[in-house]
């Protein structure tokens, strides 16, 4: 697939988070990343294209994450809850972050502060 990567302002985010993507009407997948430093942008990247692959690996559509997140704004970060339809590829994506943020030395507890 075709894979645009924007840095944005957070406030041009379509809801608050500060990792999105979606597929555009050219088949075009971007993904959106709110401005931090350079290795939390990275960070986030890497969550958002890991849970984004199994996602669409596992049929799960983008329309039911991004409702299901607008939806459940108030819990700061739907993916974690049970409920959410991409709840395991969530998670898979949030233990790979992990360990990336360990080798950038980078301590989770940090990098994982609400930062919205």
């Amino acid at each position: 697939p075709n894979i645009k990567i924007e840095i944005i302002p957070q406030r041009k985010q379509e809801y608050d988070t500060l990792g999105d993507y979606f597929q555009k009407e050219d088949g075009t997948w971007l993904f959106r990343v709110s401005e931090q430093n350079d290795d939390f942008e990275f960070l986030t990247l890497i969550h958002e294209i890991i849970e984004w692959y199994f996602t669409k690996k596992h049929g799960i559509k983008e329309e039911m994450i991004t409702k299901f997140d607008i939806y459940h704004s108030e819990l700061g970060e739907p993916g974690d809850d049970k409920r959410a339809p991409y709840y395991k590829e969530h998670k898979f994506a949030t233990k790979i972050e992990k360990i990336v943020c360990e080798e950038l030395g980078i301590m989770w507890e940090e990098y994982n502060k609400p930062r919205i």
